[in-house]
């Protein structure tokens, strides 16, 4: 009896990480806690945590509690048993909401589009790094893949790992990139049409008077290159100079950490004149608001703001006018694209690419302006 209440409490904490292990808390509710809520005693609790310790998908910290080891999570697989078709996922893992609906959209796709093919998905996590992605790639090249799903590692630089990818081509595996590609591989992308995205955000800037316009961009991200590429065509097309001061560069990392807040309050300070602020990813745009809140600044009376993929679910509530991420919808189309290239034996094609129209919500975040505001 107690070996299979340690087994239903094992596979309700497997359910458990699965459904957590993209959120920003990765903690594990208390012994006392799970005892409590599957009704069993804290022997049977210790030893399911016990066999997920010697699995290294959980660690703990003494005096903390007991944490999920995203690593080994997002590369566990999500289905088991055998499959007839094996899939890897190799994503950055930055953005834990926009993950979570890419999966779910690609999950979906494969268990209404393709209910006869049983497949399996196995996600690789590489936090945008190359080391990372390289003994990703070295890994799953030794094991039966029938084909990959991918967001590229820093693909607006020079990329170290393009043998790897050659291997792979070379034994016919089809590869379907998202997001972020590698232009000098011959696979096909599903992307948004980030430029026609920038030519929407400016122009609704420029209509409502602002011409002092600043964006930050992150450079190694390929995704960024062309919205920051867009922001400037756009600029030209409705007649306003573009400044090279009024653009702040950073890497992909940074977007991530808090310190970059006291980067852009004083990158903000330099310009005095900036009215309207462009921010290249909702990591960016939360970044922004954190460093106008520290100076006591508002959206839109001070700044006013635009984001490019908004990845969370608040931008009604925030009103922020943006690009909503379609995490979602680039998940089904990259599982059909990718299972009809496995199914005709395709390991490459344009026509396998799809560019996505941008998806815009007008919110209240411009403000109409005729005078250039003092900071």
């Amino acid at each position: 009896m107690s070996g299979r209440k340690t087994e239903r409490v094992y596979q309700w904490l497997l359910e458990y990480i699965d459904e957590h292990k993209f959120s920003g808390n990765l903690k594990l509710p208390s012994e006392n806690s799970l005892s409590r809520r599957l009704d069993v005693g804290r022997e049977t609790v210790r030893n399911a945590l016990a066999r997920l310790e010697a699995e290294e998908l959980i660690y703990k910290i003494r005096g903390s509690g007991t944490y999920i080891r995203k690593e080994t999570a997002l590369s566990r697989e999500l289905d088991t048993g055998s499959a007839e078709c094996r899939i890897g996922l190799i994503l950055q893992g930055q953005d834990g909401s926009a993950n979570a609906r890419l999966i779910q959209g690609i999950t979906d796709c494969l268990k209404e589009s393709f209910p006869e093919k049983r497949t399996d998905l196995n996600i690789y996590l590489t936090d945008n790094k190359f080391s990372n992605e390289r003994r990703c790639l070295q890994s799953v090249m030794g094991q039966r893949f029938q084909g990959f799903i991918i967001d590229g590692v820093k693909a607006s630089l020079i990329n170290p790992n393009l043998d790897c990818y050659q291997a792979i081509y070379e034994k016919q595996i089809p590869v379907i990139f998202y997001n972020n590609y590698y232009k000098e591989l011959p696979y096909p992308r599903v992307i948004v049409d980030n430029r026609k995205c920038a030519d929407e955000l400016v122009r609704m800037l420029v209509q409502a008077g602002h011409t002092q316009i600043a964006g930050i961009f992150v450079y190694d991200n390929f995704q960024s290159v062309e919205k920051f590429q867009g922001m400037v065509k756009a600029m030209r097309k409705y007649q306003v100079e573009f400044q090279d001061d009024y653009v702040k560069w950073c890497v992909s990392n940074e977007a991530h950490q808090d310190s970059f807040v006291h980067s852009i309050d004083r990158f903000l300070r330099g310009l005095p004149l900036c009215t309207a602020i462009i921010c290249c990813n909702y990591m960016i745009y939360c970044l922004v608001r954190k460093a106008l809140t520290v100076r006591g600044k508002r959206v839109p009376d001070d700044y006013s703001l635009v984001c490019f993929d908004y990845s969370e679910d608040a931008w009604e509530e925030e009103g922020i006018t943006c690009s909503i991420s379609q995490s979602y919808l680039t998940g089904q189309k990259l599982a059909a694209n990718l299972m009809k290239m496995i199914e005709r034996r395709e390991c490459g094609g344009v026509r396998y690419s799809c560019l996505m129209q941008p998806e815009i919500y007008v919110g209240t975040s411009i403000k109409k302006t005729s005078v250039p505001s003092q900071s």
